[in-house]
């Protein structure tokens, strides 16, 4: 499977981004399992942010994202999508797209199979 995640930029402080990713390859993979977005800043961990179950029944956020932030899929396209809003500087990091190694995903790196190469958010304040 291959994640391409586009969609990060410079934006001001409030602003929004919306970042895609596209996946391609192993058939059926990416509508029977979770998706979901990590995110890591110069000299940290990489950190969950949101994931969806396969049928997007469920969702999970961390809690410096709750109320901002919305993740969502559409599995006819093979896209998974995160919507955020109101960004603050501390937003700022390389986020990265990945695919679940089961349907319903958790917040370990460990539990996704396949990433994304990652696209660069910037927040000017």
């Amino acid at each position: 499977v291959q994640l391409q995640a586009s969609g990060g930029g410079l934006v001001q402080a409030g602003g929004s981004l919306r970042l895609s990713c596209a996946a391609s390859g192993r058939g059926r993979l990416f509508s029977n399992n979770a998706m979901g977005w990590f995110r890591q800043a110069p000299g940290k961990e990489r950190e969950f942010v949101a994931s969806i179950s396969y049928n997007s029944g469920s969702t999970s956020y961390a809690d410096s994202v709750k109320g901002r932030f919305t993740i969502s899929r559409d599995n006819a396209k093979n896209t998974v999508y995160l919507q955020m809003n109101s960004l603050k500087a501390e937003d700022a990091a390389v986020y990265y797209c990945a695919a679940a190694r089961k349907s319903y995903g958790g917040t370990y790196t460990g539990d996704y199979a396949y990433w994304g190469q990652g696209t660069q958010v910037t927040v000017s304040s």
